[in-house]
Formats: C-alpha cells, structure tokens, sequence
C-alpha cells in the first residue's frame, strides 16, 4: 500500500464559471495537504494560473504533459488543453461546459488505467454539460458506465449515511421504476459499500417508504406493501440486517436515523433535503459501488457567488480526504483477502 503522500488524488476542475477552481485551489494553497496526498488536476497550466491569479492565492504548481511527469509531494496540473479559456463567472456557457466534460474524461480516463488512485469531482452544471459527446444528467451515470459495478449516490458526513434508490429521475416517474430488483441491487451495493469502504462487518440499513407514512395500508398508495415490505422481508431472511420502510416524515426528526449505520431514501429529496439540513457544508457525495473510488462535495456551481472569493472549501476538502480514508479501507481489506487469518484447528 502506498504511503500517504504517494496517494494520487486526481481532481477534475468541474465548470469554470463555477466555484469548483477556487474551492479546489483554496484547499490545496494550504501547504499541509501535500503531506497527505498527491494532487493532479485535470485543466491546463493557463486556466489554473488564471485562476490562482484572480483569486490572489500563494500557490505554485508543476505542469505536466504525461501522467509519469507527476511528482509527489507538488501539486500538478495535467495539460488537458492549451486553448484559451474565457471565463465569465457566473454565467451558463455551452463552451464551458465541453471544457468540464474535456476534464472530466481525462481524469477517468487516467482513474481506469491506474494513474490515479482515486477521483475528486468539482462541480458541474447539468446543462451546459449536455452533447453528443456527453448525454448524462450527471457524474455518477457516467461513471456507472466507465468504471464496473453498481453505481449509487451515497451521501456521507461524520454520523450519516443516505443512499438512494432511484437518483436523477423525475417525481412523476419514481414509483414506475423502484422494483424488488432495483431494491435488491441498491441494498446489496449500500451492504458491500459499508463493509468494503467502511470497515462496518455486520452493517444495519434503513430503508424509507415511497408514499407518505408508507402508504397508510394502501390507503395513500399501495408500493409499500406490494413491492417494498416483501423484499426488504426477503433481504432480512437471507441475514441482512435491513429494516423498513419508515415513514420519511418522522425518520429524521425523531432522531431514529441514529439507530443505523445507512438510510436508503426511495427518491432524490427524500434523502437529500434531510442530509443537507443535517451535514450541508460538510457533506460529501460518493459514488459508491464502483471498482474505483470518486467523491464530490455536495453542493454545486453556486454561480451566484462564482469569483467573488466567498466560497466555503469545507466540502471539497471534506470530500478529498473521504476518498483517501475510503482508499486506504480498500487497500487494507484487499490485503486482508490475501492473506485471511487461519483460524487454528481444535485439538482433539
């Protein structure tokens, strides 16, 4: 396993219109986050320059053509493009967007073949993303599709974990698409996150109704009882330790969220809105199932206050040191694998 400092973290620069370059340089300008990792980020020496200039930060960095330019314990810039870059912050720019999606392919590009070790995500704007090069609502379907595995928004801060069934998908859609497949696979893919990422051997799940107080036995709707409580039934028979669905209404308030160590909510808000309320500004967003690992903080572009220095770095850089712990987990328990303890034979 790598010492510290030799973890590549590759960092894509998300809209540069957007807060995501501040928040990424003001967590590096602090000198001490080098002795934990080695940062590569995926833009070019001129916008970063541009940015560290406009933002009056003491920062120096090393350009790079290759990724075996790299040099640990420096903070490197990976020359994705040498066009020059317009940055108008605060505005929605198509052109900006294609410089995201330039970033972002070179980074999971450099994710699967091994030249980084994990991926932070600054944040993208959904719509100026969109082409034919890029038809996603956003990063966690299209690593989906690059990296293997089962992909699942995973909120995380200190004492709260959310995932969710069903992510980017519209109100008017949810219940057409939460099956006992679906719920199977998420609830499987939360239980190995927690093992494998977490170190959490016997892990206990919550999952949240999909109608208000969980269909008030068919009266307000009838998926609850038809399509979740069997399968979470299922889950719990075969030894998992899943319990639901609960009235989303009261979970939070009364503190019960507490009592696991993940909450799957069945829709985007139903998850989001209480995790913010709870961890906003500390909270980070892994994508986990996947064979690699990528965090993101949890908020986006915030164009309204884009290049006015106000930005809080707090989620960035909690999201950063997520995916080194998260890495170090994964090393440690494939090493584990290898070389499992033998558990000594009795004597007769």
């Amino acid at each position: 396993m790598r010492k510290a400092e030799n973890v590549i973290v590759g960092i894509s620069i998300g809209d540069l219109n957007g807060i995501g370059g501040e928040i990424v340089l003001k967590t590096l300008e602090d000198v001490r986050m080098l002795e934990f990792f080695t940062p590569v980020i995926f833009a070019s020496v001129k916008t970063i320059t541009f940015l560290k200039n406009h933002f009056d930060l003491d920062i120096s960095f090393n350009g790079i053509n290759n990724l075996d330019q790299i040099i640990t314990g420096k903070i490197n810039v990976f020359n994705v493009w040498n066009d020059r870059v317009d940055i108008n912050f605060g505005q929605e720019d198509m052109v900006i967007g294609e410089f995201a999606i330039k970033s972002l392919f070179a980074a999971t590009k450099a994710l699967k073949e091994g030249a980084i070790d994990v991926l932070v995500t600054a944040p993208i704007n959904k719509q100026t993303i969109q082409s034919e090069a890029f038809n996603f609502p956003g990063h966690t379907d299209y690593l989906a599709q690059e990296l293997d595995g089962e992909s699942l928004m995973f909120m995380v801060s200190n004492d709260l974990r959310i995932g969710l069934l069903t992510d980017h998908v519209p109100v008017k859609d949810i219940a057409n698409n939460i099956t006992p497949q679906l719920i199977e696979s998420k609830v499987n893919t939360v239980y190995t996150s927690l093992q494998k990422d977490f170190n959490i051997r016997r892990p206990k799940i919550a999952v949240l109704g999909i109608n208000p107080h969980t269909g008030d036995n068919g009266v307000i709707g009838k998926e609850d009882d038809e399509i979740m409580r069997p399968t979470l039934k299922a889950l719990n028979d075969n030894g998992k330790l899943v319990y639901g669905p609960y009235a989303a209404d009261s979970f939070f308030g009364s503190g019960n969220y507490k009592n696991f160590d993940a909450i799957i909510a069945a829709y985007h808000d139903q998850g989001l809105i209480p995790f913010k309320t709870l961890s906003f500004g500390s909270g980070v967003n892994y994508t986990a199932g996947l064979s690699k690992i990528r965090t993101s903080p949890d908020h986006g572009t915030a164009f309204e206050i884009a290049g006015k220095g106000e930005a809080n770095i707090n989620s960035f850089k909690e999201a950063v040191f997520l995916a080194l712990k998260l890495y170090e987990n994964r090393m440690e328990n494939a090493e584990l694998s290898k070389n499992p303890l033998v558990t000594p034979q009795k004597k007769i």
